[in-house]
């Protein structure tokens, strides 16, 4: 089966990442503007799972390994500020998008080490 023949979906890791999604929603300025960018990055990325830039494996996090033992990691860029971090699992007739995390550039740099 051909990549673009197989169902893609995007995926929060957890029900508190996906209660932090729609708390944004409801939130205030910067929040629901970060809900807004999030959302965007959910519907391209649903079309493309590859949309996000890949992190080479020896630049993984170990947070990422030992939490959620992640082989693949992928960064999409929300805005000049923000961050959004996810991996991708698939079978033969699904790829699944799951989204980890997502933060401003000065903690993006923290977790990555730089």
């Amino acid at each position: 089966m051909k990549f673009q023949d197989k169902k893609k979906e995007v995926r929060f890791v957890d029900e508190s990442l996906k209660h932090a999604y729609d708390d944004l929603k409801i939130g205030r300025g910067e929040e629901q503007e970060i809900y807004k960018l999030i959302e965007k990055a959910i519907k391209t990325i649903e079309q493309d799972p590859f949309a996000g830039e890949q992190t080479k494996k020896s630049l993984i996090p170990k947070y990422y390994l030992q939490k959620y033992g992640v082989d693949n990691l992928r960064k999409y860029k929300l805005n000049k500020n923000w961050r959004l971090v996810y991996t991708l699992v698939g079978t033969e007739l699904l790829v699944v998008s799951i989204i980890l995390e997502w933060y401003d550039h000065k903690d993006y740099e923290k977790r990555f080490g730089f």
